[in-house]
């Protein structure tokens, strides 16, 4: 039973067919309401993962190409939670995707870390590599 938006009354009836979707009147309140679009939501987990990266340094264009999330979408989220990156040109973060293996191997090297600083967050089942190195002068 849809519940009416301006009096929170189940008792309703309809009213008929605006645009293919079904109008209801509230018997109490005398309000016309039509049913909520049921409209495509993303999962919070990539919302939450598309501010972190976002947090991380990369761009709204990066965050679309490895989540397959609109950098619409990811620029709305953005404003909506006012979120605030922290301005810093001395640093420069470059990612990478990798699978377990692949991970290890890149640990295992020495070189790979000095001078810069390393985020792994998991994205699905791979592992998500974020680096950050100075800007050499």
């Amino acid at each position: 039973m849809k519940i009416c938006p301006n009096c929170s009354s189940q008792n309703q009836i309809k009213s008929g067919v605006i645009k293919g979707r079904q109008r209801y009147k509230c018997k109490d309140c005398n309000y016309n309401f039509t049913v909520e679009k049921m409209g495509k939501k993303i999962d919070d987990y990539y919302v939450n993962k598309a501010l972190q990266l976002y947090l991380e340094g990369l761009t709204y264009r990066e965050i679309e190409r490895i989540l397959g999330i609109s950098h619409v979408s990811v620029m709305n989220w953005v404003k909506k939670y006012k979120i605030k990156r922290p301005y810093n040109n001395k640093y420069h973060p470059t990612y990478k995707i990798l699978n377990h293996t692949e991970l290890a191997n890149y640990f295992s090297n020495i070189n790979e870390l000095k001078g810069a600083g390393v985020v792994v967050t998991e994205l699905g089942d791979k592992f998500m590599l974020i680096k950050w190195e100075r800007f050499k002068d």
